[in-house]
């Protein structure tokens, strides 16, 4: 039982073994374990075999010095734009950016065209003239029956 409660501490504590530098970093680089959508930083997995070795370099860049930009840069030459977990706005990459305004504006536009074109007023159609004599025929004849039951109008 011990060693349950053990193996079980010491996995829910490993992300503090680290450092602030590595879970910066780490933040910024996606974990490519293909099981889950993390970031290095932030992936769950106890011994995932991307994000617990890139981890370990993380931290023994920093520990040599390196800045942020650089050890990033080292994982993007070594796995190319995929590494980052935000891709850059620039070039083909901008299209993340822009097609989500790009196509709610084209939404608005086709709604707004829709309503435009089929709530045109229509025209009132004409009562005909037989239905007009019928109406005060009724009426005249509701009229009588009120002066007959002296109700008030």
């Amino acid at each position: 039982m011990f060693l349950i409660v053990t193996a079980v501490c010491v996995g829910e504590s490993s992300m503090d073994v680290f450092g602030p530098d590595v879970r910066r970093v780490g933040g910024k680089l996606a974990c490519l374990c293909k099981t889950c959508v993390e970031t290095v930083g932030s992936c769950p997995m106890m011994q995932c075999h991307y994000s617990s070795p890139a981890r370990d370099r993380i931290a023994q860049m920093a520990k040599l010095g390196m800045s942020d930009e650089q050890i990033i840069d080292v994982f993007v030459k070594e796995n190319g734009i995929q590494a980052l977990a935000v891709p850059p706005a620039e070039g083909f990459n901008s299209m993340i950016w822009i097609m989500p305004w790009v196509a709610a504006a084209l939404g608005l536009g086709a709604i707004a065209w829709y309503v435009k074109h089929h709530s045109k007023p229509r025209p009132l159609e004409e009562v005909p003239a037989a239905t007009m004599e019928r109406f005060h025929v009724e009426m005249d004849d509701f009229e009588k029956d009120l002066a007959d039951h002296d109700l008030p109008h």
